[in-house]
């Protein structure tokens, strides 16, 4: 009984903390090729798309936790090879621990740096 009752538990905190994101408009990235340690920053809005070396980026989704907008990102990206346009990633990167799930690539890295925070959010960070 203890076992169904910590299930319940978890599920309502999960619930509840599910709750404490907004999701943004956009979202900015980084890549690497380190072939030859060219990066380079994109802002990408959602559904948007950036070509970098072979790989195109696609913004799914980007969500940020409502009560510390600046904290921590999370994005959908779907990464696809240009030249064969195989599916290289599709999946959630989080800014704060970018090797928790990453691109698995021998040549780029894709990291995510932030969401697009709208105008209130922004003024709530800089106000701290």
């Amino acid at each position: 009984m203890k076992a169904v009752w910590l299930a319940v538990g978890l599920l309502v905190a999960s619930a509840a903390s599910a709750q404490d994101y907004a999701e943004s408009d956009g979202a900015m990235l980084r890549f690497l090729d380190k072939l030859t340690s060219v990066t380079g920053d994109v802002t990408l809005s959602r559904g948007q798309a950036a070509q970098f070396g072979r790989l195109v980026v696609r913004l799914d989704s980007c969500r940020y936790p409502v009560g510390n907008p600046a904290s921590d990102a999370s994005a959908h990206l779907t990464i696809l090879d240009d030249a064969t346009q195989t599916d290289l990633f599709n999946g959630w990167m989080l800014a704060s621990s970018p090797a928790l799930s990453a691109l698995d690539h021998p040549r780029y890295d894709v990291w995510v740096l932030s969401c697009i925070l709208p105008e209130a959010a922004t003024e709530a960070v800089e106000g701290e």
